[in-house]
């Protein structure tokens, strides 16, 4: 059995940084919404790097579960449009 310091379920962000292309928003939010059900609009944010070329997503999930949790960073972190997941 994993530990987690988590308390499931919870509302959990989830930071995901990419390079600014049409459609990188709705990418990630379909691939969290896989495992994670609907995002309502107001659980997620968009905002542009200094120079404009890269974008951090912030999606705010309502987890279930660490093992939940766990397949969307893989999932995220596995796809070649995302660059990074905090």
């Amino acid at each position: 059995m994993s530990e987690t310091l988590l308390e499931f379920p919870c509302d959990f962000p989830l930071k995901v940084m990419g390079r600014k292309d049409p459609g990188f928003r709705e990418l990630v939010v379909a691939m969290v919404e896989a495992h994670a059900g609907p995002v309502p609009e107001n659980h997620v944010r968009l905002r542009d790097s200094r120079d404009g070329n890269f974008v951090a997503l912030t999606v705010i999930v309502h987890a279930r579960t660490q093992a939940q949790l766990d397949a969307i960073y893989t999932d995220l972190s596995a796809h070649d449009r995302v660059l990074m997941v905090l």
